[in-house]
């Protein structure tokens, strides 16, 4: 059970995420913000489609990019066609009689496996945001204070520096609990009744379910959805949200500690016998209340130092705990940069630094946070030597080399024994002469980006 001068350490440690609006009572809160008709009664469908919501969707669906659904229609071209076909649009979806398309199933490659994608059509992306935007101000303040994913104001990292401080506050054991397939698994059944707690405007309820179940379009095939919000669409997020929102108020009824981002959720005990009681009760609830499929290779009861959260780790410091990027993570990093210095693509070295800038900045971007730097010191001399193999291939023949090595002030004795030399790039990158002649001021010179340094 969390402590009350527990829980005052840890506010004061993080201070508020982020300003939450006041505990209205529902039907205040609503009538704050949604368009009521002459009767009083609620017109949600009718705030849906607000010129200013609407404009909204189509901005935000635009920024975001994304790729066209199974009518080709790209972002660029939804201006125009909302132009030409709003009325007939907006009628269908005030009757009730609305029709999605289906989804494009797509798959994309991930640590262990694939992530299946169903990427909705450009117009039913605008829907789906518009509905989501509105649904927010209905859902949002009543999510659970540490639920942080896909929620306004929170982030991956407001989820680690929480992870942080109850590591800080003692919970030395985790529970790492992962749902299998979560997004292909939601019972549409389950989630609509939730819904309908909330949402009186059957039309919305409607276009929800005809969105969940407008089926899936694989090799031209159209296959049926039963379960499952797609993964991909404007909508699912906050459908994910309201699903283990269940989840989030289940653990705060038992007094437990955790922290949920999306579908990624940790539970913090004390010991490992606490763990293993926690775990079992918990994975009841979730497979038997939320029919919900736990993953019991992935799920574990660790130490916060050993276990992977959202890419990071803690260290193991009993008085001050530090946010570290995981090992795994790492790997990962060095698979990644290990494509883009490949030497056998034929790239220039400065093709090859702009690409390799591009992906050290996005991914610092997100793992700036960290507090602890062991991990990352011999990264930029290894990305140094990787590069100085690729020049080294460039250089081809002997006497290239040769010839490179003195313009860049190699004696010709040592020149020409190494230039002649017989090993492989990998090898050569680490002689000493080679990396006389491409000192790190060189690649400097050649704007390389390493961030962390």
């Amino acid at each position: 059970m969390r402590s009350l001068q527990q829980q005052k350490q840890l506010e004061l440690n993080l201070g508020p995420v982020a300003e939450m609006p006041p505990s209205y009572r529902f039907e205040e809160f609503i009538a704050s913000h949604l368009s009521e008709s002459p009767t009083g009664q609620i017109r949600l469908m009718e705030s849906i489609l607000e010129r200013n919501n609407m404009k909204r969707a189509v901005k935000r669906v635009i920024k975001n990019k994304g790729a066209p659904g199974v009518d080709g229609m790209t972002v660029r071209k939804i201006k125009k066609y909302l132009k030409r076909h709003w009325s007939k649009i907006e009628q269908a979806l005030l009757d009730g009689t609305y029709s999605p398309m289906p989804v494009k199933r797509k798959e994309i490659s991930k640590p262990g496996g694939i992530r299946l994608l169903g990427i909705p059509t450009v117009l039913d992306r605008v829907i789906q945001q518009a509905v989501a935007q509105v649904l927010n101000q209905i859902w949002d303040h009543t999510f659970s204070e540490y639920s942080f994913g896909f929620r306004p104001n929170r982030s991956q990292h407001d989820a680690i520096r929480h992870y942080r401080e109850y590591v800080r506050c003692g919970y030395r054991f985790v529970i790492d609990i992962d749902l299998s397939k979560f997004f292909d698994r939601v019972n549409h059944d389950r989630l609509m009744s939730r819904l309908a707690t909330r949402i009186k405007d059957k039309r919305v309820l409607k276009l929800i379910r005809s969105f969940l179940t407008s089926g899936i379009m694989i090799g031209g095939l159209v296959e049926p959805s039963r379960e499952g919000t797609p993964q991909g669409g404007p909508l699912s997020p906050l459908l994910s949200n309201i699903v283990l929102d269940e989840l989030d108020k289940e653990l705060e009824s038992r007094g437990l500690c955790f922290v949920r981002y999306a579908d990624d959720s940790v539970i913090f005990v004390r010991s490992e016998r606490a763990g293993r009681r926690v775990m079992e009760s918990v994975s009841r609830f979730i497979e038997k209340k939320l029919r919900l499929k736990i993953n019991r290779q992935k799920s574990a009861v660790g130490r916060p130092w050993d276990r992977k959260y959202l890419g990071f780790c803690m260290t193991n410091s009993r008085k001050a705990p530090k946010i570290r990027i995981h090992w795994k993570t790492i790997k990962r990093f060095k698979e990644r940069v290990r494509e883009i210095t490949a030497r056998r693509r034929g790239r220039s070295i400065s093709q090859v630094i702009r690409e390799l800038n591009t992906f050290t900045r996005g991914w610092w971007n997100y793992y700036g946070i960290t507090e602890s730097y062991n991990r990352l010191r011999s990264l930029a001399h290894w990305i140094r030597r990787r590069l100085r193999a690729v020049i080294w291939k460039h250089w081809k023949n002997r006497r290239t080399r040769v010839r490179e090595l003195l313009k860049r002030g190699v004696t010709r004795n040592y020149a020409v024994t190494t230039g002649c030399a017989r090993k492989g790039p990998w090898r050569m990158s680490k002689v000493k002469w080679v990396n006389i002649a491409l000192p790190d001021a060189y690649f400097s010179s050649l704007c390389l980006l390493c961030p962390w340094i």
